[in-house]
């Protein structure tokens, strides 16, 4: 093969090279570029696409998040999330519920399972590493239930018997840091704990005492004895960690629907025919994200 030929071969071979670089740049830039793009996808555009926003809520725990005997969701969150759902779609019927456990709230919004938590989700320092928190709409303290005719009134009356915890609670974590000498019997769904208290598996139950006030007027022979424990939290929507869309229009639907009190008329519809009198209704709300 002469010189020329050998030239003309290797200057081929290059440009063509090129060509195949260039074509690999431009698909690799492309696929940046889309990725981009479906990362910075507005989620309530995508809801509003989709046409249901899926909130994931309790099915066992009244009056915050039950199904009654109709086979509908019911209660305080569930109310707060139809509200949502006609704010943003126009129908308080475009909303898949989601029934979940305390335990698989974070993991529920991680995977996309949901797009909201409303399920008595209180605020902890340690959530919020991993979901985002929006507006808060109740006030609320870790409680102990127990028998009337052997109350528990303190935590040192625990000390070396069984207090039964939900997982994945605020509960939970404030035992387990708190007062390790107490023994946690844990259970996974909230209708478990109960039955195992009734069932004296365990001299009390630790909860929100917003739940435990309900449940010990439907339940006679039983008795918040321990009303407040640690501090006061707060209770509030949750999204995925990162999810400002999504975050940001919730925040201001709340702060919109305090000019009407509505977290109020959703405490009059939902909690008061439980509590009656015996709890005044400023404990327990907040309007329009503010304490």
């Amino acid at each position: 093969m002469n010189v020329r030929k050998i030239i003309a071969l290797v200057f081929g071979t290059l440009f063509l090279v090129g060509i195949l670089a260039g074509c690999g740049s431009s698909t690799s830039t492309d696929a940046k570029q889309e990725g981009t793009q479906t990362a910075n996808k507005s989620s309530v555009e995508e809801i509003k696409k989709r046409g249901t926003i899926k909130i994931g809520i309790f099915g066992d725990k009244p009056p915050f998040g039950f199904v009654d005997a109709n086979g509908k969701n019911q209660g305080f969150d569930v109310y707060i999330a139809k509200r949502l759902a006609k704010d943003l779609l126009g129908d308080e019927n475009k909303i898949e519920f989601v029934l979940l456990e305390p335990a698989s709230r974070v993991e529920y919004l991680q995977t996309n399972k949901v797009d909201v938590v409303l399920a008595n989700f209180t605020v902890t320092e340690e959530r919020k590493q991993k979901v985002d928190f929006a507006h808060p709409y109740m006030k609320v303290a870790i409680g102990v239930v127990s028998a009337k005719d052997a109350p528990i009134t303190s935590v040192e009356q625990l000390k070396g018997k069984k207090l039964i915890i939900i997982k994945g609670t605020t509960a939970e974590t404030y035992f387990t840091k708190h007062h390790p000498e107490v023994e946690l019997l844990k259970f996974d769904q909230i209708t478990q704990a109960f039955e195992a208290l009734k069932d004296k598996r365990g001299v009390a139950l630790s909860q929100d005492n917003t739940l435990l006030f309900a449940w010990a007027k439907e339940n006679a022979g039983f008795t918040v004895g321990i009303s407040t424990l640690g501090s006061l939290d707060t209770i509030a929507p949750a999204v995925k960690k990162g999810n400002k869309d999504l975050l940001d229009w919730i925040n201001k639907d709340i702060e919109a629907l305090a000019k009407e009190n509505f977290i109020h008329k959703a405490y009059e519809a939902t909690l008061k025919p439980v509590y009656g009198d015996s709890i005044n209704p400023e404990d327990i709300v907040i309007e329009g994200g503010k304490l």
